[in-house]
């Protein structure tokens, strides 16, 4: 199983995100974004397990996803 950093574009969002794949059954945990040149500075819900269907969740909840960090992710 992989780990993964879904990156959003506040704290807020994160938050919500965090929030949501909970009520979906999928921990998540608010992290600051490492800084890179294609990130800038940002937040992101780190998803120890599940990070495709965390994807897939918040993506048909209208998230915004602005990228994602970390590995890969079947489950």
């Amino acid at each position: 199983m992989g780990k993964s950093l879904i990156i959003v574009s506040s704290v807020t969002y994160a938050m919500k995100a965090r929030d949501l794949l909970l009520r979906h059954g999928i921990r998540g945990y608010v992290q600051r974004v490492p800084r890179t040149a294609e990130t800038g500075c940002g937040y992101g819900v780190y998803v120890p397990n599940g990070a495709d269907a965390a994807e897939r969740i918040l993506r048909e909840n209208n998230f915004r996803i602005l990228g994602r960090l970390g590995e890969d992710d079947a489950g």
